[in-house]
């Protein structure tokens, strides 16, 4: 007998990833948007990594900080503000060319500092 019931497809979003320090994040959920960290806002657009960048960005941008948050955020939700562009050795980067909203950080977690190294949840395949 041929089963003509839709196939059970489990589509999983792309997650991108923001680091900001304990004031940004404090400023983002105060407001509901930011224009996102200095760096961001000298540079004209909210940097972003993916799970394979996450790391190195927190160990060369964010060293020896504590007190970060770590936002996870659907690419597709983000539209056509996300550019993805090169940078560190040629890699491509995701970057948002709009206000970050808190609508759109699907979820946030601190990213705590343990004997020099960030320690990022577990799960998200790092």
């Amino acid at each position: 007998m041929l089963d003509l019931a839709p196939a059970r497809v489990h589509v999983s979003a792309m997650l991108i990833f923001k680091i900001f320090r304990a004031p940004e994040w404090a400023a983002l959920r105060a407001s509901g948007e930011t224009a996102g960290a200095p760096v961001d806002i000298a540079d004209g657009f909210v940097h972003f990594s993916t799970a394979d960048q996450v790391a190195e960005t927190a160990a060369k941008h964010f060293s020896g900080e504590a007190n970060l948050f770590l936002l996870g955020l659907e690419a597709d939700a983000l539209g056509d503000a996300l550019k993805w562009e090169p940078s560190r050795g040629g890699a491509l980067f995701p970057h948002l060319y709009r206000a970050l909203r808190l609508d759109d950080v699907a979820w946030a977690q601190p990213l705590p500092l343990e004997n020099g190294t960030h320690q990022f949840p577990a799960g998200l395949g790092l």
